[in-house]
């Protein structure tokens, strides 16, 4: 008998035909002799909302997230009355939403009241949407005659108390998952578990940061020791290119812990980059799968890499940036100044996504998120007050309205030729690249150009090496 851990995203149960989607496809795990461990994100849009809540009630608007809360119950009433038949089972249900609003609500009264939103009130406030839709599942599950169970993990998942970005506490987790689930799936009980969030070992909610609920996915498979991590969402797999920018775009049958892992980064919206450690250290076998479209195969993520030569896997692009550059004669041969550039936007609290260096040493140039760009540049002049003042540094300037393009595979690995025919694709259709950067392992090529030339860039980028083959 398979373990196998389904998680579902906020479109995957955004709707009641979503979740009725979802639900039969847990159904159909169970039919197949399965135990499943379901983990559920918040209805699609349902996080904002509460964000949106706290900051109003931070900015003392209280009646914005009084509207928020009557929006929510609406939504959450209106799917448990078309999913759930049982009056008994649908009143429960709605009890439950009922007080989780209430509680909503008092905690942004709270907030409204300091006029203060800490992360650690935001981590609590945003923490009700999975609170929600798990109960909703749970009730949907019991309704087609499965034995199910909401479960918050903040009974589970206990963590450091870094508010919005919390790190998991490996033992004492799987010293919880293992007394509150296994007692469960023994008996046939299906639970289902919030996404995003845990809690403090005292107690205090706190949330996993972006793609948590698929980070709870691998966290539960890999302290349960399951047979495989199942990630619906509502494309087939992770795609070549996004499809939006590239039409022919197509599914990869198979791909490495090591690739996913570079495409998450350079902006793919599948994975998060952290869900992949927890399942690699055990190898357990991680699906991307299309909620919407059972019968496809999906993108199945393995821990060795296939060795073909040459291949490149994906194109990704990730927008709204700012490159920066530090430059000057005076910085040859001057130790310490790209440890001093980095520390400065250390300070700044910006997140530096790729860095670029002259051999001449007369220049560094990297690339952060625009809306951290001002403080950057700012933290960098004053880190370098005296050297701009004697002209060794000329300028700090930056240069909003680029963007990265990535080419991932780790079949360009020794492979002669595959840098070439990107630029060269690009030089033929008159496009300028800034600036290039390669990792040691020559797992991808990386380079900035204009955000106006985006989508050519990929489109040119992805036909050259994708659809045309190697």
């Amino acid at each position: 008998m398979r373990t196998l851990v389904m998680k579902f995203g906020g479109t995957s149960v955004g709707t009641g035909a979503a979740m009725a989607q979802a639900a039969k496809g847990v159904s159909n795990a169970v039919e197949d002799g399965d135990r499943v461990v379901v983990v559920v994100s918040a209805l699609s849009g349902v996080t904002d909302m509460l964000i949106d809540g706290a900051k109003s009630a931070a900015d003392g608007n209280e009646d914005q997230y009084h509207k928020i809360a009557d929006a929510l119950r609406t939504r959450h009433r209106a799917m448990a009355a078309e999913l759930i038949p049982d009056p008994t089972e649908r009143k429960a249900v709605e009890n439950a939403i009922e007080e989780h609003l209430a509680e909503f609500s008092r905690r942004c009264a709270s907030v409204a009241v300091l006029r203060e939103l800490t992360p650690r009130a935001l981590d609590g406030i945003v923490s009700f949407g999975e609170r929600l839709s798990a109960r909703l599942f749970a009730a949907v599950l019991r309704g087609s005659g499965l034995r199910s169970e909401a479960i918050d993990a903040t009974e589970l998942i206990v963590t450091d108390d870094t508010f919005q970005h919390a790190v998991p506490l490996p033992d004492p987790t799987r010293d919880r998952i293992a007394a509150r689930l296994t007692p469960l799936l023994d008996r046939g009980v299906i639970p289902v578990v919030t996404g995003f969030i845990g809690a403090t070992a005292s107690g205090v909610t706190t949330t996993l940061g972006r793609g948590g609920s698929d980070y709870t996915a691998a966290i539960l498979g890999e302290m349960l020791g399951a047979d495989a991590v199942w990630i619906f969402t509502d494309v087939d797999g992770v795609m070549t290119a996004d499809p939006r920018i590239v039409p022919d775009a197509r599914v990869i049958p198979v791909i490495s812990y090591t690739e996913v892992g570079e495409l998450a980064y350079f902006g793919a919206k599948v994975l998060h980059p952290r869900t992949i450690r927890p399942v690699i250290e055990r190898g357990i076998p991680l699906w991307v799968k299309n909620t919407f479209n059972p019968d496809a195969p999906g993108t199945r993520i393995v821990r060795t890499p296939e060795t073909t030569d040459g291949t490149v896997k994906a194109i990704t692009v990730i927008t709204d940036l700012t490159m920066v550059n530090v430059e000057g004669r005076g910085m040859i041969g001057v130790p310490g100044i790209a440890g001093r550039t980095f520390s400065a936007v250390a300070r700044a609290g910006a997140n530096v996504l790729m860095i670029s260096q002259a051999s001449s040493e007369q220049s560094i140039c990297f690339v952060v998120p625009t809306k951290n760009a001002p403080a950057v540049v700012a933290s960098l002049e004053e880190e370098f007050v005296r050297e701009l003042v004697r002209q060794d540094i000329d300028r700090v300037w930056s240069q909003d309205g680029i963007v990265i393009i990535s080419a991932v595979g780790t079949g360009m690995r020794g492979t002669p030729g595959i840098a070439g025919r990107i630029f060269g694709t690009l030089g033929r259709s008159g496009i300028n690249v800034i600036a290039i950067a390669q990792g040691s392992s020559e797992c991808s090529v990386s380079l900035v150009v204009a955000a106006a030339d985006a989508t050519a860039a990929v489109r040119e980028i992805h036909k050259e090496v994708i659809s045309n083959g190697r």
